[in-house]
């Protein structure tokens, strides 16, 4: 079947003036085109996800690097058969990604030396290489490198803290990182430099960009890449499948991501279809009972059915 929509996943880190203004028309350029999905635009760049036809994202794609700040960005480009976002959305931030550094990383004067798809390979085989996933703990248990380092953090912005606790035991060695599109390793590899580590390397474009080469076919990957769209995953490796998600309640593999169904606690977890519906759609006892539940709500489940999946079920 031929795949009519198209999702665009980008950055580009240039000085833009005045953040705040170039948002709005950003914003009303991109309604125009039907667009759908979420910018970020900051002092420092701009980082998208949008999702669109052939023909809106081509136009996008014209309308953007028309202006010369632009010009060189790089467009990672994923084939659909719907809109992977609901609205859109141009906001500005202080900053495209927060490392919660009192002196920020710019990109543009320090970061580590690029690595292509088959250079991070290769670093991936090198058993004195330290290769550390640079996102959230939720994006790694879906999908990740082989052998890369699972950092205990919950937000990008505790990275740095991790390292530190960690730096004796890296110090020595060849670091590399990853991440989805890339922005992040942007800031966290030049933050690993100058910290003194000595040899840092980041796949260059991501995750994204490993994937669709020709040359490794996402080689080495395990599982499949959390996508921040309805999409949710997206598979890499194009030699072999290997799931490595595991079921929140059972432990069996499992790459279907929901989010608890207490909305004060909105863990992402992964879960069948089956253990959701047995567990109400919560990740604990207190969250299958909070008065808020919404899966209880938009299944309209009965007192007697609510029971009925409660029993047996409190001590988990």
């Amino acid at each position: 079947m031929t795949q009519e929509y198209r999702v665009l996943l980008y950055y580009h880190y240039v000085p833009i003036e005045n953040g705040a203004l170039f948002a709005q028309q950003h914003l009303a350029d991109c309604k125009a085109l039907g667009l759908k999905g979420r910018i970020l635009i900051a002092d420092e760049g701009i980082n998208g996800t949008l999702s669109g036809t052939i023909e809106q994202t081509d136009a996008y794609i014209r309308l953007l690097k028309s202006d010369s700040r632009f010009a060189s960005t790089v467009f990672k480009i994923d084939e659909t058969d719907q809109h992977a976002f609901k609205k859109m959305h141009v906001r500005y931030r202080a900053e495209l990604v927060n490392l919660n550094l009192e002196n920020d990383i710019d990109p543009l004067k320090l970061t580590g030396t690029y690595l292509t798809p088959t250079e991070f390979r290769q670093g991936l085989l090198d058993e004195n290489t330290i290769v550390i996933d640079a996102r959230n703990d939720y994006e790694f248990d879906l999908g990740h490198f082989r052998g890369a380092i699972r950092p205990d953090i919950k937000n990008f912005r505790d990275l740095p803290q991790w390292v530190q606790d960690h730096k004796e035991e890296f110090m020595e060695k060849r670091i590399l990182t990853y991440c989805t599109g890339g922005i992040r390793c942007e800031k966290f590899s030049g933050w690993l430099v100058r910290e003194g580590f000595k040899d840092v390397g980041q796949l260059h474009g991501g995750i994204a960009t490993y994937g669709k080469d020709s040359e490794v076919q996402g080689d080495l990957w395990d599982g499949q890449m959390y996508v921040f769209d309805s999409r949710i995953a997206v598979p890499i490796n194009q030699k072999e499948k290997v799931i490595v998600g595991r079921d929140w309640f059972d432990g069996t593999p499992c790459e279907r991501y929901i989010n608890c169904a207490n909305p004060e606690c909105n863990r992402q977890l992964l879960a069948s279809e089956e253990n959701e519906a047995q567990y109400l759609g919560a990740c604990s006892y207190e969250c299958r009972i909070h008065p808020k539940n919404r899966y209880i709500q938009s299944h309209h489940l009965s007192t007697d059915e609510i029971n009925a999946r409660l029993e047996h079920k409190k001590a988990f």
